[in-house]
């Protein structure tokens, strides 16, 4: 009998609108799908909310996870991030519940999630379930043809230790093999940089940043498999290619290599990892909570071929990256870095 729109009453006009006509607003109820889902240690699931909106003659849904509040009810068998999406830890059964607040307050909806497997290892090995692999570091720009970096792969796993490195346990692959090679650990070997896995090296330039994309794949003792990238290049510099500082037109003998430290273990509070300068006269690295806030990953400059004593202290400490040579742990845990290129040393701290 009404229409709800055109310039009638406004009085009228307002008792339309509130009997519905118009577009519905207000969110009346979420629905969690899927309702149940069953898992294996170290597999992912995104979980959707959908909201309906509206009264029942004007009803609408939409996608509404991102703005949901997720809550599992057993972290130990589950996590779940802010935007829905659950990793599974360990065996057992959990409650994923999304919660929003709805037009007349709160509402929510939940599902069952199953994990299955054992989230154990052998004795000795590696065991657990890995959850995610990094490369450190993520890229790599190469001044002039000839360099090598050593790149790092650090697992994340369901079972402690959960921080690794698997530099050497990793396969390394490159998109370009005939211009970035990578290494993969080898026993044999006996040439400088031919045990460790993961050093990579620039042959041919690039015409950016990115040259070669290195991935590291690992597999643990339950057949659980990740992946990480990181972008290699060594690029022309215009317009004087040969005489530009920085160009990888030719060959230039390395001078200066780059030292980067971290922590790979999860104590974030106690730790520090310092190295004297060059001349040994002081440090010029000094990386962690003690050291002040913001240094979680430190990096210092040396002539190639210095040899750096690294010492860490604070925590209980677990190891060192397998790039170190002379390694101690007690009475105080030290490490010593050729500097012939580019190198990143971890060291966990518990």
């Amino acid at each position: 009998m009404f229409a709800c729109r055109g310039k009638g009453l406004l009085l009228l006009s307002a008792v339309i609108g509130m009997l519905g006509c118009g577009k519905p607003e207000g969110l009346d109820s979420i629905q969690v799908s899927p309702t149940s889902q069953s898992l294996a240690v170290g597999q992912t699931v995104q979980f959707t909310a959908t909201g309906t909106f509206g009264n029942a003659s004007h009803s609408s849904t939409q996608n509404i996870s991102s703005s949901t509040t997720w809550v599992s009810s057993s972290p130990a068998v589950a996590t779940i991030t802010a935007s829905g999406v659950a990793t599974a830890v360990s065996a057992g059964t959990t409650t994923i519940t999304g919660n929003a607040t709805a037009y007349n307050g709160a509402v929510s909806s939940s599902a069952i999630l199953t994990v299955t497997g054992t989230s154990g290892g052998t004795s000795g090995g590696s065991g657990g379930s890995i959850l995610s692999l990094t490369i450190i570091p993520s890229s790599v720009v190469f001044g002039s043809l000839g360099e090598s970096a050593q790149l790092l792969a650090i697992g994340t796993f369901s079972t402690a230790p959960t921080v690794r490195d698997l530099t050497n346990s990793v396969t390394w692959l490159t998109s370009e093999p005939n211009q970035y090679p990578v290494t993969n650990n080898s026993s044999a070997g006996t040439t400088a940089g031919s045990q460790n896995g993961g050093v990579v090296s620039a042959y041919v330039a690039s015409s950016g940043n990115v040259g070669a994309v290195i991935t590291a794949e690992a597999t643990d003792s339950n057949g659980s498999i990740a992946t990480a990238t990181a972008s290699i290049g060594c690029p022309l510099v215009y317009p004087n290619l040969p005489t530009t500082p920085g160009s990888c037109y030719q060959s230039v003998p390395l001078l200066l290599a780059t030292l980067t430290v971290y922590n790979e273990g999860l104590n974030t509070t106690t730790w520090e990892l310092t190295a004297p300068a060059a001349s040994g006269t002081q440090n010029v690295i000094t990386c962690g909570p003690a050291a002040g806030s913001g240094k979680s990953v430190c990096t210092a400059t040396y002539p190639v071929g210095t040899s750096v004593k690294i010492t860490a202290t604070g925590g209980t400490f677990g190891g060192w990256s397998s790039n170190c040579t002379n390694t101690t742990i007690t009475p105080v845990a030290t490490c010593t870095i050729a500097m012939t290129f580019d190198e990143t040393v971890g060291a966990i701290f518990n």
